[in-house]
């Protein structure tokens, strides 16, 4: 997956992470980000792989991101592998 193709999956996370209004603030508050940072750094590569590690974090969230964007479930893995701090670590 290139860059490119990581990052639109990641903006169609926020769009997914900023529709559920129950999610947002717990996302909010794990990373503490304030709505104007979230909103201000969605430019950032850094930012966008930090609501993928979010939406990684939970099953649930991964299928129902995957179902309502019609992507397949290793989507969110493979696009935070392609952004910056989301490289594989192999510890053998």
């Amino acid at each position: 997956m290139t860059s490119d193709e990581a990052e639109v999956i990641a903006l169609r996370a926020v769009g997914w992470l900023s529709s559920h209004e129950e999610l947002l603030p717990v996302f909010l508050g794990s990373t503490g980000a304030s709505e104007a940072d979230f909103r201000q750094s969605l430019d950032k590569s850094e930012f966008l792989g930090s609501v993928l590690d979010f939406i990684l974090l939970d099953d649930g969230w991964i299928t129902a991101f995957c179902t309502a964007h019609d992507l397949p479930m290793e989507a969110p893995y493979l696009a935070r592998t392609a952004l910056p701090g989301g490289a594989e670590v192999h510890w053998t």
